[in-house]
């Protein structure tokens, strides 16, 4: 007796997306920042990260670095690279990095379709 096998042809893998993006006005300030690090000598490139503190649990980390360690993501989006650290990926995937600049503060902000709360301040979120 023969079993009968169904097969069926896998749909065309579609190209990579970025784990992460970035909005123009990101861009334009990451381009600043890395402008004035390069008149400091100073040629770094920005990771983002996530650490455990806070309210709700979680919170983003940035700092810059002299090079991604072995199993960091590279982001490069209209000549800005950013770099996640492998730790923070899975949970940072489909995240839009955007730059507020208010009267009273200036920062970058992640909308992250992941989160599923986040404290009152808005500095910590849970996933």
């Amino acid at each position: 007796m023969s079993a009968r096998v169904m097969v069926r042809m896998a749909p065309k893998l579609k190209g990579r997306h970025n784990a992460l993006t970035l909005t123009q006005s990101a861009v334009k300030r990451l381009k600043e920042l890395q402008a004035k690090g390069a008149e400091e000598q100073h040629n770094k490139t920005l990771k983002i990260g996530i650490q455990g503190k806070g309210c709700s649990g979680n919170a983003y980390t940035l700092s810059w670095v002299d090079a991604p360690k072995k199993f960091d993501e590279k982001v490069t989006q209209d000549g800005v690279t950013v770099l996640i650290d492998s730790k923070a990926l899975l949970t940072l995937i489909g995240t839009e990095m955007d730059w507020f600049e208010g009267k009273l503060a200036s920062q970058f902000i992640f909308n992250n379709p992941n989160i599923k709360g986040a404290c009152g301040c808005g500095e910590s979120f849970l996933v």
